[in-house]
């Protein structure tokens, strides 16, 4: 068991425990020193660290390190800008004897991938679409595998074990019951666009089995998720025989659902579902980062500085 975890780490605490390797970086200061930049977590979170000094043994032990390894870190939480950093005195990778336990790093959705996967399926075959049914169900179904672990980001929101699928459920959820409230809306083809509005972060993000991922693919650099989502759907729907319109409308929902193009959408909603896919998406995406950062902070007190939400330090309530 380890004895302190990310979430826990508070100022001008020595730190001297394991941690997972989120991503890191030498880098070269203005004095033409280099440094290692990294970010560590754990099963409750994750948070930045600097080795100001890096020595021979460090550059060695770099060569081998990559996204997902498990160093041995000594050092003392700082602040910086708001946010907890540890300033690196000592790393070290494991040794044989170490007490390293994998479940202790890996940050997984609440639910059960299995269930998900199910809860999801059972809503594609809910459709009176036959020919949205057969779509979404051929994406599912030929990607079980991968949708077990896959992870909804890099960082910031679902970026974690299932995270795909749980953004996809709770969209699902909340989807539904907003079908009852706005009665002009195409249930099967706002679902739809649910299930598939992110699909191809499949191919976009790079991600081992724990969930963790290194960064993106080529393909996910040069062109994200939204175009290829367009291609992938395109290209599917003409094996399937969906008709154009259909094909079209779930195409527009894929481009359009990030809503800006400093976003990367270069088209905004036409039509009702997809206006309500984007604020079905950006609203899962926020309230998850809200949970996320809010889940350890003591009632009354603020969170760090979350950048994923304009650098606001959250407050949690007393009642």
């Amino acid at each position: 068991m380890k004895s302190s975890y990310a979430v826990n780490i508070e100022i001008n605490q020595q730190v001297v425990d394991f941690f997972m390797v989120k991503s890191f970086m030498l880098k070269t200061g203005k004095s033409m020193k280099e440094y290692l930049d990294i970010n560590l977590g754990d099963s409750t979170g994750e948070f930045n660290a600097k080795k100001w000094t890096v020595t021979a043994q460090d550059k060695a032990m770099l060569e081998s390190l990559k996204t997902g390894s498990i160093i041995k870190i000594k050092g003392l939480v700082t602040e910086f800008n708001g946010s907890k950093q540890v300033r690196i005195e000592q790393m070290r990778m494991p040794v044989s004897g170490d007490p390293v336990d994998m479940s202790d790093y890996i940050k997984a959705a609440p639910e059960d991938s299995e269930d998900m996967y199910d809860y999801i399926i059972r809503t594609i075959e809910s459709f009176e679409d036959e020919d949205l049914k057969r779509l979404c169900l051929s994406f599912y179904e030929g990607n079980k595998e991968r949708l077990m672990y896959y992870p909804a980001a890099m960082r910031n929101h679902h970026a974690e074990y299932g995270g795909l699928l749980y953004h996809v459920k709770r969209m699902l959820m909340s989807g539904e019951r907003l079908c009852e409230v706005y009665t002009n809306i195409s249930r099967d083809l706002l679902l739809a666009g649910v299930v598939l509005h992110d699909i191809e972060k499949l191919n976009e993000i790079l991600s081992d089995e724990n969930g963790v991922s290194p960064g993106y693919s080529t393909r996910g650099q040069l062109l994200g998720h939204l175009v290829m989502g367009v291609a992938s759907i395109e290209e599917r729907a003409k094996e399937l025989g969906v008709p154009d319109e259909k094909a079209l409308m779930l195409e527009h929902m894929s481009l359009s659902h990030h809503y800006e193009p400093d976003f990367g959408s270069p088209k905004k909603p036409v039509f009702p579902e997809a206006e309500l896919l984007h604020y079905l998406d950006m609203m899962d995406a926020k309230m998850f980062d809200f949970e996320d950062n809010l889940r350890d902070v003591a009632p009354g007190e603020f969170s760090d500085k979350v950048f994923s939400l304009d650098n606001r330090r959250l407050y949690k309530r007393t009642f």
